[in-house]
């Protein structure tokens, strides 16, 4: 038996509401997100539904029969009443409902179907069979199991575009913050030779590790527990970080020490109103912004270091 809770919560907050739904011991959880219907089509020809685009998210978490859901609400209504954010938290709503086990499987399963990303990137879930690749397209296999994701978030994908413009073969790769390691999995599969990931949670570093196992290429793929790029010493032609706006503003002066010259720093995680933040830091770095890219709320950029400004297409 499972237990499902379902938070519905503003946007903005979805990030947030995540990691704390995790913290308090959820094994999984799901995004309901009206803004991904929103395109007439997805890109690659294919209609998608016809979605009003609502405000608010459903963020479903899922735990064991044995935690006592009554409790656990109470806990968590109080964690949201004393907790200090940027969004509207007055409309925060909790339910929750006991699930069957082939229920649990059905209701996780359903929200991760083959993603196709970009031209060249689509995001398997790991118990996807007989998908057939189109010629060019590069298949990442994950599995959503911890709560992670499977690389549809607009950050994540927003990094991935990043990472497809970059990279040219032969690169080593710094992945700041690797999650679900899906980043690093997109950089051997695009072409680079070494990548390095960190990550603070010991849990986000194994669950890396697993997703990188179900891919080849594994073996270029080094996953450790790290700081930031706290102690990190390999340098790198590309660095990339998805992770939150306050905390990429702490990397950048260790990002420009690891780069090679003309090597490039991609950001993602990136609120819209945190957005000035971010490049400052950078730029006070040494940094020069190569160009930005946006969905939705989402900020995400690609920084260069070198010596000859001039040639920065943005900025």
């Amino acid at each position: 038996m499972w237990q499902e809770l379902a938070v519905v919560v503003n946007r903005e907050g979805e990030e947030w509401m995540s990691d704390l739904l995790i913290g308090f011991g959820a094994q999984g959880v799901a995004i309901e997100d009206s803004q991904e219907f929103q395109r007439p089509e997805d890109g690659f020809g294919e209609l998608l539904p016809q979605v009003a685009l609502l405000p608010t998210i459903t963020i479903r978490a899922y735990y064991p029969e044995q935690v006592d859901l009554g409790v656990l609400k109470q806990e968590l209504a109080a964690a949201i009443q004393a907790a200090e954010v940027s969004f509207d938290k007055s409309g925060i709503q909790i339910a929750s409902q006991t699930l069957e086990e082939e229920d649990w499987a059905e209701n996780w399963k359903k929200y991760y179907e083959p993603a196709r990303i970009s031209q060249q990137l689509t995001i398997l879930p790991s118990w996807t069979e007989d998908y057939e690749a189109s010629p060019g397209e590069k298949l990442l296999r994950l599995d959503p199991g911890m709560a992670f994701g499977t690389g549809t978030h607009p950050t994540t994908k927003l990094s991935l575009y990043a990472l497809e413009q970059v990279l040219r073969g032969g690169e080593r790769v710094l992945d700041v913050g690797t999650g679900s390691g899906v980043l690093s999995i997109a950089a051997v599969q695009l072409g680079a030779e070494r990548v390095f990931a960190y990550d603070l949670d010991e849990v986000a570093v194994k669950v890396a590790q697993e997703n990188i196992d179900l891919n080849p290429g594994s073996e270029r793929i080094q996953v450790a527990v790290g700081n930031l790029l706290v102690g990190v010493e390999e340098r790198a032609q590309v660095i990339v970080a998805n992770i939150l706006a306050d905390i990429l503003v702490l990397l950048t002066e260790d990002a420009y020490r690891l780069l090679e010259d003309e090597g490039y720093l991609i950001m993602s995680g990136i609120i819209a109103d945190k957005w000035q933040l971010v490049r400052d830091a950078a730029e006070a770095a040494g940094f020069y912004l190569e160009r930005q890219m946006i969905e939705g709320e989402w900020n995400a950029a690609v920084f260069k270091k070198t010596q000859n400004p001039e040639g920065v297409i943005g900025g």
